[in-house]
C-alpha cells in the first residue's frame, strides 16, 4: 500500500509541474510569517451590521419558481458564516405581495448580518414622479431590511423589451431620493462598472457604499440582448464588451479617495471575481472598507440542498483565510 502510494506520488509530482505563465505575480507568498489559521475569524463591522467574513451574497433572483428556496439557502448560510446579503430586485412586492415569501428572510438571517433590499434606478424614478416613495419605506421595513440597493442599469433597460424609459440622469434619481426620504443606500451598476466621473459623483453622496457590479461577471445588458432576435442581437453585440472591470474601478476609486472629498462609507467588490484570491487580492488593495462578491459563483450551489452551499462557502472561506495567513499583495505588480 505504501508503495503504491509512492508511485502515485511520483507520477502527481510529473503532473503537477508549473509554468511561468500560469504564475500569480499579484502575491508574495510569506510562508514562515503564520501559523495555519483558526477556522472561526474575528468579526468586524460593516454597513453598520457584525460579519465575520468578507464575502457579500448580491442575490440575482426572485418572484420565479425557484426563488424561495435560493433565497432561504442563501439567508441560512448568511446566519452561519456571518455573511452580507443583498436581494434581487424587489419590485414584484413592492405593491403585491404575491412573492413576498420569496424575499422575507430576515428572520432566517437574524437581525445582526447587513441584509438589503433592491429596487432598478428605472423604478425609483417613476416612484418619486407618482410621490410614491413611502412605498419604497414601508418595504423596506415590512422587510426589516438595513436599507435600499438601487441598482443603475441604464443600457439593460434600453435592450429589454420591456424596459422603462429613463427620464433623467441616474444620479439626479438617487440625490432627489436622498432628499426626499431617509433610508440607507447602495448604489450598484449590473454588470458593466461604471467610470470615473460616475464613481467620483457617488462618492461624493453620504451613502452607505458602492457595489461596483463590475466588467467581467454577469453581464445583465448581455443577457436582455440574447432575447432579442439573431439580427437585433448581432447590431447591439458591441455593446456587451464596454464597461469597467472591479480592478479598473478600485484603481479609479483609490485615486478619488486621494483627490476628492468623500462621504461614501464603503465598496462592495463584485463583478468578474471568480475566486477567493481575487477576492483577497481587490480587498486588500482598496483604500476605504471593501468586501467582496461573487453572486453568481454562490447561485450554481444556491439551488438545491443547503448541504451543497455550505460545503462550498465553508471551503471557500477556509482557503480565504489561508491566503490572509500566507500571502501579501505584491507592491510592484501593476494590474492589467
Amino acid at each position: 500500500m505504501e508503495k503504491d502510494r509512492k508511485l502515485e506520488h511520483i507520477q502527481m509530482a510529473f503532473d503537477s509541474q508549473t509554468g511561468f505563465p500560469e504564475q500569480d505575480r499579484r502575491f508574495i507568498y510569506e510562508p514562515l510569517l503564520a501559523a495555519h489559521p483558526e477556522k472561526d475569524s474575528q468579526p468586524f463591522s460593516f454597513l453598520g451590521k457584525q460579519m465575520h467574513a468578507p464575502l457579500w451574497i448580491s442575490s440575482m433572483t426572485g418572484g420565479t419558481g425557484v426563488a424561495k428556496n435560493i433565497n432561504r439557502n442563501l439567508a441560512h448560510a448568511c446566519r452561519e458564516f456571518g455573511l452580507g446579503m443583498g436581494l434581487g430586485s424587489c419590485r414584484k412586492i413592492l405593491f403585491d405581495k404575491t412573492y413576498w415569501e420569496d424575499f422575507d428572510v430576515r428572520d432566517l438571517i437574524g437581525p445582526d448580518q447587513p441584509f438589503w433590499a433592491n429596487l432598478g434606478v428605472a423604478q425609483v424614478e417613476q416612484m418619486l414622479a407618482k410621490k410614491e416613495e413611502q412605498a419604497i419605506v414601508d418595504l423596506i421595513g415590512n422587510l426589516k431590511a438595513d436599507g435600499l440597493i438601487v441598482h443603475v442599469n441604464p443600457l439593460q433597460e434600453w435592450f429589454q423589451p420591456e424596459g422603462d424609459h429613463l427620464t433623467q440622469p441616474p444620479l439626479e434619481t438617487i440625490q432627489q431620493l436622498m432628499s426626499r426620504i431617509q433610508v440607507p443606500l447602495i448604489v450598484k451598476e449590473v454588470g458593466q462598472g461604471m467610470g470615473r466621473e460616475s464613481l467620483r459623483e457617488l462618492l461624493k453622496l453620504p451613502i452607505e457604499a458602492i457595489e461596483f457590479a463590475a466588467y467581467g461577471g454577469t453581464n445583465f445588458s448581455k443577457l436582455e440582448m440574447m432575447r432579442e432576435d439573431e439580427a437585433l442581437q448581432t447590431l447591439h453585440q458591441p455593446f456587451a464588451f464596454v464597461g469597467q472591470t472591479a480592478e479598473q474601478m478600485l484603481k479609479d476609486a483609490n485615486s478619488l479617495v486621494d483627490e476628492t472629498e468623500v462621504a461614501c462609507r464603503s465598496l462592495i467588490i463584485s463583478g468578474g471575481v471568480k475566486n477567493y484570491l481575487d477576492g483577497y487580492y481587490l480587498v486588500s488593495k482598496s483604500k476605504l472598507p471593501a468586501v467582496f462578491g461573487m453572486a453568481s459563483a454562490v447561485l450554481k450551489h444556491a439551488t438545491g440542498d443547503y448541504k451543497d452551499l455550505k460545503i462550498y462557502i465553508e471551503n471557500l472561506l477556509s482557503a480565504y483565510r489561508m491566503a490572509e495567513a500566507y500571502l501579501r499583495v505584491n507592491p510592484e505588480y501593476e494590474g492589467q
